[in-house]
């Protein structure tokens, strides 16, 4: 599967989406969708289907982190910081640098990509709007982003999956991976929501993040929108 080239478009699309919001009036979803879906190019179908899944989010802190960071690198660069700070805070010596997806071999990049995109999946499921017409338009977005029939099919499987930070939590084949599932999170979520917010705390525990760690993953991403 062809997963990292799907999760960079909706991750810069974060940007568009952004600017798309600033521009109109809160409060008519529908109205915001329609016309990024209209638009012409992968970014404008990109924008759509992130925002389908997230809902009546607002878009600042994806987008914001985005816009400092880039697409796809943004997931890496703020895992990778937070985890040499975490390091630094440490009695213990430094483990070795962190091998975040935008500092691992080419070969490598697939398999943090997907474990970023089923966090994403999964944590715009938190607020529990991903209803059975959303989940029909959020993957009819993503048929129209992806030629690949195998991703689709990973998809549909994701979007219609119950949510359980267990199961996603098992897609962390190592501890930066599990960082940038979590930061993928944060991004996503509204943590000042009850239920987001306690999917976030499962979620950490079930990625055996160190709370220090966790905090500083947090700390990151929201100095990344100031």
């Amino acid at each position: 599967m062809n997963t990292r080239g799907l999760l960079d478009q909706l991750l810069k699309s974060g940007q568009d989406l952004l600017q798309n919001k600033a521009a109109k009036p809160s409060g008519n979803q529908g109205g915001a969708l329609s016309g990024l879906l209209s638009g012409a190019g992968g970014g404008a179908l990109a924008a759509g289907a992130l925002g389908l899944l997230m809902g009546n989010k607002k878009a600042r802190k994806m987008g914001g982190t985005v816009l400092t960071y880039g697409g796809l690198a943004a997931v890496g660069v703020l895992a990778y910081k937070a985890w040499g700070n975490w390091q630094a805070q440490q009695a213990t010596a430094p483990r070795g640098e962190a091998q975040t997806l935008d500092r691992v071999p080419e070969a490598d990049v697939e398999a943090h990509s997907q474990a970023v995109l089923k966090a994403l999946v999964a944590a715009a499921k938190a607020d529990g709007h991903v209803d059975a017409r959303e989940r029909e338009l959020i993957e009819g977005e993503f048929s129209r982003l992806t030629p690949d029939p195998q991703l689709r099919e990973w998809l549909h499987a994701e979007l219609n999956k119950p949510l359980d930070p267990k199961e996603v939590a098992r897609a962390a084949g190592t501890p930066e991976i599990a960082a940038e599932m979590y930061v993928a999170s944060v991004m996503m979520v509204d943590d000042e929501h009850f239920m987001e917010r306690a999917y976030l705390d499962e979620l950490a525990r079930q990625l055996s993040l160190d709370a220090g760690l966790k905090i500083e993953l947090e700390r990151q991403v929201k100095q990344a929108n100031v």
